[in-house]
């Protein structure tokens, strides 16, 4: 059976590493026989403000029909002070709105996960290396990733990596991420 898979390229600027990512991570996911989507951050009309009920763009419109399709989802990102850039998370925002992502119940502070049934990845690249941002800030972006957007959701995460610095990296090094990323799309499909 083929597997659906949506790649998230949550980077404002195109041409980035990131999208670079995506695409080598799309390609091992092909490679296994996978059906691959992508939306590009840079591409997109993004929402400015999140109101409950808010007429979404069209792009997040569609952003949203991509989660509903795939099985599997996965965001590569870039991290700037400390978590996403701000465009990323205004789709997110807008996007992962109560009535799609999840409900809360009538009474208390439980809700329902409406994305339940889905796996996901993440890559986040930083300039600041992974090691330092375990030591100094205790992963903030991989853990936000993780626990309060994808499990919050009903996603099960598969694996959240941190890749810096981008900064100091070597061509070498540079396509070590690049085919880890195709490794990961191909175990993802």
């Amino acid at each position: 059976m083929t597997k659906r898979i949506f790649i998230w390229v949550a980077h404002p600027k195109p041409g980035s590493l990131n999208a670079a990512l995506a695409e080598r991570y799309a390609t091992g996911a092909r490679a296994r026989g996978a059906d691959v989507r992508i939306m590009h951050l840079a591409e997109m009309q993004t929402e400015t403000g999140y109101a409950d009920g808010a007429t979404l763009s069209p792009d997040v419109v569609a952003w949203q029909d991509n989660i509903r399709w795939a099985e599997h989802v996965m965001i590569v990102h870039p991290y700037w002070w400390g978590a996403m850039p701000a465009q990323a998370k205004a789709v997110m925002d807008a996007g992962l709105q109560s009535g799609f992502a999840y409900k809360y119940k009538a009474r208390g502070v439980a809700w329902d996960k409406l994305l339940t049934g889905r796996t996901g990845d993440a890559i986040i690249t930083s300039d600041t290396p992974p090691w330092i941002d375990t030591l100094l800030y205790r992963s903030p972006g991989r853990r936000v990733m993780r626990n309060q957007v994808m499990k919050f959701v009903g996603v099960k995460p598969r694996r959240v990596i941190q890749l810096g610095s981008v900064k100091l990296a070597k061509p070498e090094k540079l396509d070590r991420w690049l085919q880890q990323a195709e490794a990961m799309g191909a175990a993802a499909a």
